[in-house]
């Protein structure tokens, strides 16, 4: 990460968690490589946020890294057009991208469809353009399986994986 640290200690479950463990360790997941991959990868990052329930946060944010291991990409445009049942088939290919994955595949898919309708495939297109946090979050909450919870977490994982600095403020 190459911004400061910012306070989390609001931020509960596993997701507080994985910024302890950066704080002690350096790796927000356990696995540098993983966090590699999310911090160079906008719809990692996204996707990670999105598969944040029922499962441990480490795994939920390590999805999207299996999910672009077999299909090979994680092009937003091409998952909106993939067939249903080969996305869930792909999702459910062990081990699991989600433990519930015909759900998490549905979503998936309806939030790439979101996202390329509303910001070109883009997710960074978000928070790019100096938004103010309540600003990404309405966007973020405009997603399809995005609620208050998960708007009020993009803050941290844009900072702690190096997307937006909000440290000054």
């Amino acid at each position: 990460m190459n911004f400061e640290p910012i306070d989390f200690s609001s931020v509960g479950g596993g997701l507080g968690r994985m910024m302890e463990r950066f704080a002690d360790s350096g790796t927000l997941t356990g696995d540098a490589s993983e966090d590699a991959f999310i911090a160079a990868s906008p719809t990692a990052a996204i996707l990670g946020l999105l598969f944040d329930q029922r499962v441990r946060a480490e795994v939920a944010f390590t999805g999207a890294k299996r999910l672009h291991d077999r299909i090979g990409h994680l092009d937003l445009a091409l998952i909106a057009e993939m067939n249903e049942e080969e996305l869930r088939d792909v999702f459910a290919e062990p081990p699991a991208v989600h433990r519930f994955s015909n759900k998490m595949a549905d979503t998936t898919q309806k939030v790439a469809r979101f996202i390329v309708d509303h910001y070109s495939g883009k997710p960074e297109k978000m928070w790019n353009d100096d938004a103010v946090i309540e600003v990404i979050e309405k966007r973020i909450k405009a997603m399809p399986g995005f609620g208050p919870g998960k708007a009020a977490k993009i803050k941290y994982v844009l900072h702690y994986f190096g997307f937006r600095d909000f440290s000054q403020g």
